[in-house]
């Protein structure tokens, strides 16, 4: 009778371990469980963070912070500014939980366009890394003041590695206020050896620039 009460023991205890079912020595009444529908992995996520520091009306859409998982769109942010007290901060950063994107980069700069007023695009004009990191973090933000000023701000994404980065940037009003932007829906993509510029010119004109990015990768 003893030997059977033992099989019937590794008998359940089989179906145990198949089941995925562990037991944690030390820990009383603690157990870990496998399953197959949890998942193996986590995509990557783009990030916006997008505030204004002045009058808010400048800065529309989806103001504060947003990320949105590849391949999916973030939600659209809208340049408006103008004459009004204030600007728009704007930053970028990468999600990674799972390391998918090391290796790659993606770099961001905001530069007034030849002749422009520079101070329409801020104190922060160098070329920035967009952190990629297992954390969400955001990198420098650069600063979107433009207003009926000559010139406007070149908003550029440069890429290295295994990432695409698409554009999307289209104008709700005056189509001059967002000079070179495609219809909505269309944009461009930025790859490796092929950066992407967006022309902000926002200012009293009616209407603004919709703004939207999607990380892909390979």
């Amino acid at each position: 009778m003893s030997g059977l009460r033992m099989t019937g023991r590794l008998r359940s205890l089989a179906r145990v371990l198949a089941a995925g079912v562990f037991v944690i020595a030390g820990l009383s009444s603690t157990t870990a469980y496998a399953t197959e529908t949890a998942p193996l992995s986590a995509e990557p996520q783009i990030g916006i963070q997008f505030n204004a520091d002045g009058d808010a009306g400048q800065c529309g859409g989806r103001t504060g912070e947003q990320w949105a998982a590849s391949p999916d769109w973030t939600q659209a942010i809208r340049f408006d500014t103008d004459s009004r007290p204030g600007g728009c901060q704007l930053a970028f950063g990468v999600y990674d939980p799972d390391r998918t994107l090391t290796g790659s980069s993606i770099s961001y700069s905001l530069r007034p366009s030849d002749g422009g007023v520079a101070s329409q695009c801020g104190g922060n004009q160098d070329i920035y890394s967009m952190p990629i990191l297992p954390i969400p973090v955001f990198g420098q933000p650069v600063r979107v003041d433009t207003d009926g000023q000559p010139g406007w701000c070149n908003l550029t994404f440069s890429v290295t590695g295994n990432i695409v980065l698409d554009v999307q940037f289209y104008p709700d009003g005056d189509a001059g206020q967002c000079p070179d932007a495609l219809p909505a829906g269309q944009f461009r993509s930025a790859f490796v050896g092929t950066p992407v510029t967006v022309k902000i010119d926002a200012d009293g004109r009616s209407g603004g620039c919709q703004f939207l990015l999607r990380l892909r990768h390979f």
